[in-house]
């Protein structure tokens, strides 16, 4: 028998594993607005979705001409809070797609490990990933840079090229591609599908698609 291409599965988090990347970035609006900056929520989707909180203060910091301080956020940590409490759900799928899924796998996200805390434990899903979860905290550069996805392949001891990565932004599928890794990039979320598509890539937009996608290999789809 062909083994199996990949060895390890490595998923984000924020929209390929919680429902969080439409209640964020309708939150981020509000929080530019209050400092000062006016943006569309595609325009949000577009410069934010997949990046670091270092990336989102230091582009709002150089587009407002200013220093946010070092507890600039914790007047906004109640709204974003507050939306998540009321609306965070799991992806959809994402239950019956990891329980169909037989290879090891890892959660590898520009969000900081307390906040993946939060909101894997409020979704149910932290016991699954436990122990292999990964944050841009750990690295010196988060995506679009590879170093992410390259820490968590390397901790885990699987080659890049074994390694399938499931993404839902155009900065992170950016990411896995300079890692060598093949991408199935989610487009069920906020980042249309024409952003996600190029080489070394397979886009598809439901969830329960995703272990028979992972089991064929590397499949273009049309």
């Amino acid at each position: 028998m062909t083994p199996h291409p990949f060895e390890l599965v490595v998923f984000d988090c924020d929209g390929v594993l919680v429902d969080s990347e439409v209640i964020s970035v309708r939150v981020d609006q509000l929080v530019l607005a209050d400092l000062g900056w006016e943006l569309e929520l595609d325009e949000i989707v577009e410069r934010f979705v997949g990046r670091s909180e270092a990336h989102f203060v230091a582009t709002v910091e150089e587009q407002l001409g200013l220093e946010l301080g070092e507890d600039w956020d914790r007047k906004y940590e109640s709204w974003y809070r507050t939306a998540f409490e009321r609306e965070l759900v799991a992806v959809e799928g994402i239950v019956e797609a990891l329980d169909e899924l037989r290879l090891p796998h890892c959660v590898a996200s520009s969000g900081t490990h307390a906040k993946m805390r939060r909101t894997l434990g409020q979704t149910g899903l932290w016991h699954r990933f436990e122990g292999r979860i990964f944050s841009a905290t750990e690295v010196a550069n988060g995506k679009p840079a590879p170093d992410l996805f390259l820490h968590a392949a390397g901790t885990l001891g699987t080659a890049p090229e074994r390694c399938a990565v499931v993404e839902d932004s155009a900065h992170g599928v950016q990411a896995a591609r300079s890692a060598g890794m093949h991408v199935f990039a989610y487009a069920g979320g906020v980042t249309p599908a024409e952003r996600l598509e190029g080489p070394g890539t397979t886009v598809f937009s439901d969830m329960r698609q995703l272990p028979a996608l992972i089991g064929t290999g590397r499949p273009s789809l049309p």
